[in-house]
């Protein structure tokens, strides 16, 4: 009996990246790291695995289900799979049926602690979590702004652009409530898309608490906030009557789903969702005018006065020609306090990236309240759109050089060589095995290697102190002393 054929494919949502992937990875990240850099924000890393406790609760119902839990091991397991087969024996036929859903409160907290009993760590979620944790942890500056650059993982179902393990881009200001502090997200983020090539992206606004004053004006129970919150946030996705259906099915009268739905697309008569802000004499902030018109609530007022000052301030940055009111937008996580944010561009349906204030998250961790705001970039998304646009430039993968030695050079020689040459800032690589030349030029030309230049070496090379130097493209050729060779082969790469 054959053994089954093992698959050498990752697992769904996971990917290998190899050099020319690495390549574009890294030129991202370096313009990430540049600009974020020069706006004072400084690096910070976190560990991949975080406490459970930690994690859950930050992310809604939802984002707690997508979160990658880490099983206990050994006899802690086997312990946890007792305890859990016990409690499963122990719920009656009814709670059973009712495993998740909202109408069995009881049965969901016994679900909740035979999970506890199996895992109490998962892989990190997002960045801004673990920031807020290090923010109640540590003795930061008043005003700590950082970035971070990491993977998260999160166990949803894979799309264009969409992983299950991702990178983000993170850029945050802790310590103030100041709205300078998002303008200064906006700016650095929308300085990164410039420097990468974007023109086109907007930076989509909108305001938690004018979120709140929208369902109260449309009559939605606070109990039903949060599910409509998460049903608003799919307008993009599922439109609007999948939006309407996703409402009646968390609860939400016809009526009120309906008035909610008019005013998140309409203000005065105008519809605002995908609303030209820039092409009107008032500009972006004119749709602020007109959804005022429409709330009476004094919360609602306050964040249309917040996002008034917040215009106003994003017209000195970078983000200032790319920002619009967007009253669809909801940003499903529930730790979001203040005003949200979210990227656009045309050829992608989700975004590439957002973020927004979230003032109560690192109380939430037992210490003192630290207001905070942040903006996180998706550098999977990015990567997609820029390779499907053309928009990388040529980027150098392999070696500048692929050693060549011929017979009767030693290999310590064909090393001697290769070591001068890099003391000289060239990218070297040396053929392994002894092969006539023209195997080895075949090689360096080979996909994967794509050396511009051969440096040749023989007895007579060696006896001068000299080496000759192959211009693959061309075929031109000469012969340089090894001491300036380095200059020689940035001329030839130049050609």
């Amino acid at each position: 009996m054959n053994a089954p054929k093992l698959s050498t494919k990752p697992p769904s949502g996971m990917r290998d990246f190899l050099p020319a992937d690495i390549a574009r990875r890294q030129h991202v990240i370096d313009v990430v790291r540049r600009i974020y850099g020069s706006y004072g924000f400084v690096p910070l890393e976190t560990p991949a695995i975080e406490n459970l406790s930690t994690l859950l609760g930050k992310y809604g119902d939802e984002g707690d289900q997508l979160l990658y839990r880490l099983l206990h091991r050994r006899d802690a397991l086997q312990r946890g799979l007792e305890a859990g087969a016990k409690l499963v024996a122990d719920l009656s036929e009814e709670a059973r049926g009712a495993v998740g859903e909202d109408a069995n409160r009881e049965a969901r907290a016994d679900v909740r602690l035979y999970e506890s009993q199996l895992a109490d760590q998962g892989l990190r979620y997002d960045l801004t979590v673990p920031l807020a944790r290090v923010a109640a942890q540590y003795d930061l500056p008043k005003f700590f702004k950082r970035y971070q650059i990491q993977p998260v993982w999160r166990a949803d179902r894979p799309g264009k652009g969409r992983f299950r393990e991702f990178y983000q881009c993170d850029v945050d200001v802790t310590g103030t409530q100041s709205l300078v502090a998002e303008a200064e997200v906006c700016g650095a983020v929308a300085e990164v898309l410039h420097a990468l090539g974007f023109t086109d992206f907007k930076i989509r606004i909108n305001h938690r608490k004018l979120l709140r004053a929208m369902m109260h004006h449309a009559g939605i129970d606070v109990a039903h906030e949060a599910a409509a919150l998460v049903a608003i946030d799919k307008l993009d996705k599922i439109g609007q009557g999948g939006v309407l259906e996703e409402l009646a099915v968390r609860g939400i009268s016809a009526e009120a789903a309906n008035k909610l739905m008019m005013l998140v697309l309409t203000a005065d008569g105008e519809q605002l969702f995908g609303f030209d802000l820039n092409k009107v004499a008032e500009g972006p902030k004119t749709p602020i005018k007109r959804v005022r018109k429409q709330i009476t609530d004094e919360l609602g007022l306050r964040a249309l006065d917040d996002l008034d000052q917040l215009f106003d301030l994003l017209a000195a940055t970078p983000a200032g020609p790319h920002i619009s009111l967007s009253l669809d937008l909801a940003r499903g996580l529930g730790y979001y306090t203040g005003a949200i944010f979210e990227i656009a561009v045309p050829d992608l349906a989700g975004s590439l990236g957002g973020g927004g204030r979230y003032d109560d998250l690192v109380g939430m961790f037992g210490k003192k309240q630290v207001p905070a705001v942040g903006f996180s970039l998706g550098l999977e998304r990015i990567l997609v759109v820029m390779e499907e646009r053309g928009m990388f430039p040529n980027l150098s993968i392999g070696p500048d050089v692929l050693l060549c030695w011929m017979e009767g050079t030693s290999r310590v020689d064909a090393l001697r060589v290769a070591h001068a040459l890099r003391r000289q800032g060239v990218k070297v690589e040396v053929f392994p095995e002894e092969a006539k030349l023209g195997k080895q030029l075949q090689y360096a030309d080979a996909p994967g290697v794509k050396a511009p230049v051969a440096a040749i070496v023989g007895a007579e090379e060696l006896k001068a102190g000299q080496v000759t130097l192959k211009h693959l493209a061309s075929g031109a050729q000469e012969r340089v002393a090894l001491e300036g060779a380095g200059e020689a082969v940035r001329a030839l790469m130049r050609q």
